[in-house]
């Protein structure tokens, strides 16, 4: 799978601390070998998100991406749920 970043999330990924990092690694491992593992709880977005999906780091932080094809993601954003949508 090809993952691209957009700008915004590069820079709010940098802030983050380096244990909610470490946690981001392990959960794209996951997502690069199946997207659809139940542990991402992963789900699509609605309203003015409809074309964008997220899925869970842990309990508090998301990382919001779009699909452009079967092989291609860019992440959009990361944060808080209040941050993301």
């Amino acid at each position: 799978m090809n993952l691209f970043a957009s700008e915004k999330f590069k820079r709010k990924y940098k802030k983050l601390p380096k244990a909610v990092k470490l946690k981001a690694e392990k959960q794209e491992e996951i997502f690069l070998t199946n997207p659809f593992d139940p542990r991402l709880d992963m789900h699509k977005l609605h309203g003015k998100d409809k074309d964008h999906w997220a899925y869970s780091v842990d309990r508090r932080i998301r990382i919001k991406f779009a699909f452009f094809d079967d092989s291609t993601v860019l992440y959009l954003d990361v944060g808080t749920h209040d941050d993301v949508y």
